[in-house]
């Protein structure tokens, strides 16, 4: 009695520091969910607006505004080409030939039907500035400055429709850049220019992305958010904007890429990728960064021309696209944009499963039960073995108390005595853990899908579920929005952790009773507990645990019909 008692609060202090310790831990290993999109008031589901970033001016290039400004007021400033595919809209600044204003059409800033869509670029010296631009290094050649206006070959750039944009120089060179998009969000970039001068002149195309402030993204171990890069053949996740406040990041490349990734987010300069770049991440002004990189330079003979391509990506990080891009377009590992991690070998082809199973029915909450039902289907011969281990266990465990109450001041000995038991039965009790284990590795497949993919956002499911990305709005702790405050996060228990907690209780209690009374104490909290642990999850992350849950129950009462011994109380 006295050991099950210190059994029994040894559970209860690690319950204690799951409870109070798990935001912590999960804070550094596993970001939350996505912030709520919506929240329930007097019953009824209403949508957050998008919390708001204090604004940053500046810019470490020349040309940036010096002061924040309104952004309609700039865009009418300068002249512009419009940008208009199926996936953006936009346009580009003819003043320093910038890529500074770009809409995502097919993404909006919140679930409410009137939002508006989110907005990537936006010119210098407006809240949120980010924008990219393309010219020569001023080493040897007089290239156009960062304030020269270009002229533009047509008033729109479009699929199919590639604009060019001039400028010529004093000394006799004259400068082209020819933009290109595809339906995506891949610009191609090439830079021409022409030597009409007396002498040669080294010609070293560079490209630069510049974003004011760091993400509003969280960065953590599991899901890297800012500078990235892909150089010598390897993704490079380590250097955060912190780093870069300490001093420029450099590297010397041929193929790969760098820019900026944000959760679902991504600018990307894509320099030839035959060629060497020298590609580098730099902090400005006001909390401003910039990746760049130049090209080696060619020198230029007067009468020739030269010509340096490169692209540009700036848009969601779509899996498939990234694909394709990697795969048919040749650009090094642009799939590495999306920091799968170590799991990416099972958590990619479940995404392509669980995408095809959403294609096809149009609700991802309906593939993720599916996608659960396939799992558990395949796993069910290993649950049969793992019965009857479990079966095995059962009728053996008198012997094994023997052996205890025999052994129980010679701890080597009982350890030996159980080990021949085990043999002389064919018993192997690591065998229960197997479906457990196998499960682990898709269960944060899930959770990184879930928390990484955009495919994932703002998808609801039923009801006030609104995003399955997000966690459960409607708690009873304010009884479910009729109470006019907001319970923190640790003590807003959603309904859909509440069925979780209950799948698990039902779960636990066909599972064979352990003959400790502590254990069986144990086992009975454990399901409340991690109620509390799952809420600030995904829903989705907790509907395929609740359906794994019932899955399994139905599993464990067919399986019961089978194996009637195993509800059997063990023989003393």
């Amino acid at each position: 009695m006295k050991q099950d008692n210190k059994n029994f609060v040894l559970f209860a202090v690690i319950a204690a520091l799951i409870l109070f310790g798990w935001p912590m831990l999960q804070e550094r290993f596993f970001p939350a969910a996505n912030p709520p999109v919506t929240k329930i008031e007097d019953g009824q589901t209403k949508v957050l607006p998008k919390p708001e970033v204090s604004p940053v001016a500046g810019a470490p290039v020349a040309g940036a505004a010096a002061a924040m400004r309104d952004r309609a007021v700039v865009l009418r400033e300068a002249p512009r080409v419009q940008i208009d595919t199926p996936t953006m809209h936009g346009s580009i600044n003819l003043r320093g030939a910038r890529i500074d204003d770009l809409v995502l059409k097919n993404y909006k800033e919140t679930v409410a039907k009137n939002s508006p869509p989110v907005r990537l670029l936006s010119p210098a010296g407006t809240q949120d500035a980010y924008f990219a631009a393309f010219g020569w290094r001023n080493e040897g050649l007089t290239p156009p400055t960062a304030d020269a206006v270009w002229t533009a070959s047509s008033q729109l750039l479009a699929p199919g429709r590639p604009v060019t944009l001039t400028a010529a120089n004093a000394q006799g060179q004259r400068f082209a850049i020819e933009l290109s998009v595809d339906d995506g969000y891949m610009f191609g970039i090439k830079q021409t220019v022409a030597n009409g001068g007396a002498g040669a002149v080294p010609v070293a195309a560079y490209g630069l992305v510049n974003r004011a402030g760091v993400s509003k993204d969280p960065d953590s171990w599991t899901i890297h958010v800012g500078p990235m890069s892909v150089h010598n053949d390897k993704a490079d996740y380590d250097v955060n904007f912190d780093d870069v406040d300490e001093g420029d990041k450099r590297f010397a490349s041929t193929g790969g890429w760098l820019g900026f990734v944000d959760k679902y987010w991504l600018t990307a300069l894509i320099p030839d990728q035959a060629r060497a770049f020298n590609g580098q991440f730099r902090a400005g002004a006001n909390k401003s960064y910039q990746a760049d990189y130049t090209s080696n330079a060619q020198l230029l003979q007067p009468g020739r021309q030269v010509t340096q391509t490169s692209r540009f990506f700036a848009g969601a990080k779509e899996v498939r696209l990234l694909d394709h891009y990697t795969d048919n377009e040749g650009v090094n590992r642009f799939d590495y944009a999306l920091d799968w991690g170590w799991f990416r070998i099972i958590e990619k082809p479940i995404f392509y499963y669980l995408d095809w199973l959403f294609r096809h029915l149009g609700n991802f909450g309906i593939a993720i039960i599916l996608l659960t039902l396939t799992i558990r289907l395949l796993m069910f011969p290993i649950a049969q073995r793992q019965f009857a281990s479990m079966a095995n266990m059962r009728a053996v465990q008198p012997k094994m108390k023997a052996i205890q109450e025999r052994y129980k001041d010679d701890k080597p000995r009982m350890q030996q005595e159980i080990m021949a038991l085990y043999k002389a039965e064919k018993v192997n009790p690591l065998a229960g853990c197997a479906p457990t284990l196998l499960q682990i590795p898709i269960f944060y497949a899930l959770y990184k899908m879930l928390m990484l993919t955009i495919e994932m956002r703002h998808q609801p499911f039923v009801g006030w579920i609104k995003d399955l990305s997000a966690p459960d709005p409607l708690t009873p702790v304010n009884l479910f929005g009729l109470l006019a405050f907001t319970p923190p996060s640790f003590l807003a228990i959603g309904v859909v952790p509440i069925l979780l907690g209950i799948s698990m209780y039902f779960q636990f209690k066909l599972n064979p009773a352990p003959m400790d009374d502590a254990q069986k104490q144990i086992f009975a909290l454990m399901p409340w507990v991690l109620m509390f642990v799952m809420a600030p999850f995904a829903v989705g992350l907790q509907v395929y645990w609740i359906t794994s849950n019932v899955l399994t129950i139905l599993q464990q009462k067919l399986l019961y019909a089978r194996h009637p011994g195993l509800k059997e109380a063990p023989a003393k």
